[in-house]
């Protein structure tokens, strides 16, 4: 009887060897599972994210562009506005004193008004 308990013992083992590698395939294949669909749940959110990026490099190329368009509108304003104001100056310091003072006050006032919208247009801008 020896021989049949080493055999019984010897298939014993044998079967628990077995039952070991197989929980260790059944887990190895858990884990390749897990992590395909993990590469392709990447793959996925790059896809994704990359025509937003896009989207958000042209949004930010066109901020640029407008910004710089204002910035140069408003140089060349500026520019017509001293020349507009130097040749109105000889005209307002002909006028009559109440007059002339009047013209003074509307222009300070409209100097003003220009920079404070002149500010908030630039500041917006970028």
């Amino acid at each position: 009887m020896p021989e049949i308990n080493t055999n019984i013992n010897k298939a014993a083992q044998d079967i628990t060897n077995v039952a070991k590698d197989a929980a260790y395939v059944v887990i190895g294949a858990g884990v390749l599972g897990y992590q395909k669909a993990q590469v392709q749940r990447q793959e996925l959110l790059k896809r994704i994210s990359d025509p937003k990026a896009a989207v958000e490099g042209r949004l930010k190329g066109a901020r640029t562009d407008l910004s710089g368009a204002i910035h140069t509108v408003d140089a060349q304003l500026e520019d017509v506005l001293s020349k507009v104001e130097a040749r109105y100056v000889p005209f307002e310091q002909r006028l009559p004193t109440p007059a002339r003072d009047l013209a003074k006050q509307v222009r300070t006032q409209a100097k003003e008004t220009r920079s404070q919208i002149r500010d908030r247009i630039l500041t917006a801008a970028g």
